[in-house]
């Protein structure tokens, strides 16, 4: 059985304001975004909220997300949102928990829009590189400047008591020319009630910044164990980080939670300005075309998009891994890297990630972290348990 998307990203606006140096929507190989409307319409807007709701219904769903999302999602304005807010509302089955989100880049962020968002439930995600030179070196806008200033007014606005209960996280790509620290503490200032690292869109055919494929070195593990050693022995954590919190789900036996690591199938899907389903925009970096589905909310289902032989693959788990993957201690955990990250323009997607020594080079040393620590603990309570015995 298919899993249910309970999910949908819409793409309320095609155009961003800013032009990030790796951004994975403009700067890669699929240029479509060029021929997309540039706001997405009521009509489109209705029949998304549709399909969502012919969803729920047909799956026995009791919840779902809508997370608005670009481009930059708020060029689409206030009003774009209410009506999107309301069209989902009423076609929805009264039964289902239906929460929104939007992720933006926060330079958008005033007062009248976070009232706005107040008013529709609308919890809000910010996408910010670290630090004022960490930011800066890639979130740019189109003239060279940079957007840190405004997207700190932005988040020093959304954590102030009238909004603080919208703010869901922040989002940090991983740059190799930044001081993982200096990223880690200028995320902190934020106060984030959970961040996200994600690693920037790459593959066996494009190489990621500073990975090369035919090398075992592993420069984004390097980067990204420093925070976890800080994250981890903190005496208290001042934040939930999703990549390391799934990791160490997954070593235990939990779930996931996000498609960068883990076996869980994929739940979301991805509805453009146009009205096009999509599948998730990091295959934009793969080759042209290769997010692209051929179905649209006026006429197919979201059924229909399950029915795909590629939506089915990223939902069979093991099965869609190949022989390397299959064969690895770590497969539980990596699940095989992020969809997009395995991909090579001779052999396709049943590829180990192009990030695999990194990957398996942090899972092992938070692996070895939990483990010395389930080993400490074992062996106090035994002693405490020796000491009771003795009296």
């Amino acid at each position: 059985m298919s899993t249910p998307l309970r999910h949908v990203l819409l793409k309320l606006h095609s155009r961003c304001n800013l032009a990030c140096g790796y951004c994975y929507i403009y700067e890669h190989v699929d240029q479509s975004w060029r021929r997309q409307p540039r706001v997405m319409s009521a009509e489109i807007i209705d029949a998304a909220a549709a399909r969502l709701a012919e969803h729920c219904r047909d799956r026995g769903l009791s919840r779902a997300t809508v997370t608005f999302h670009g481009g930059e999602p708020l060029l689409a304005g206030a009003e774009a949102i209410a009506y999107a807010v309301g069209s989902f509302r009423a076609a929805t089955p009264a039964e289902v928990a239906l929460g929104f989100s939007i992720q933006t880049n926060g330079t958008l962020l005033s007062e009248d829009m976070l009232d706005a968002l107040v008013r529709y439930d609308v919890r809000v995600g910010v996408s910010i590189d670290g630090d004022q030179r960490s930011h800066d070196r890639q979130r740019r806008t189109p003239h060279g400047g940079g957007s840190y200033r405004r997207v700190a007014a932005g988040l020093d606005l959304l954590r102030s008591d009238r909004y603080r209960h919208l703010y869901s996280g922040l989002l940090c790509t991983v740059d190799l020319d930044n001081d993982p620290l200096d990223v880690y503490a200028g995320l902190l200032a934020f106060e984030p009630p959970r961040m996200d690292f994600l690693l920037p869109h790459g593959n066996w055919t494009t190489p990621p910044p500073g990975r090369d494929p035919a090398s075992a070195t592993t420069p984004y593990a390097e980067w990204l164990i420093p925070i976890f050693d800080r994250w981890y022995d903190a005496p208290r954590r001042p934040t939930d980080i999703r990549m390391f919190s799934a990791i160490m789900s997954l070593l235990l036996g939990g779930p996931s939670g996000t498609e960068a690591v883990g076996l869980d199938p994929v739940d979301f899907v991805i509805v453009e300005t146009d009205g096009s389903i999509e599948q998730g925009d990091a295959l934009k970096t793969t080759a042209e075309g290769m997010a692209a589905t051929g179905l649209h909310v006026t006429r197919d289902s979201f059924d229909d998009v399950l029915a795909l032989p590629e939506l089915r693959a990223r939902q069979s788990g093991l099965a869609a891994l190949g022989p390397v993957c299959r064969s690895c201690k770590l497969v539980e955990v990596c699940g095989g890297g992020h969809y997009a990250h395995r991909f090579d323009a001779r052999t396709g997607f049943r590829n180990p990630s192009v990030y695999c020594p990194d990957q398996q080079k942090l899972i092992r040393h938070i692996g070895g972290r939990m483990r010395a620590d389930l080993a400490r603990i074992t062996a106090d309570q035994a002693t405490t348990a020796a000491a009771v015995d003795a009296r």
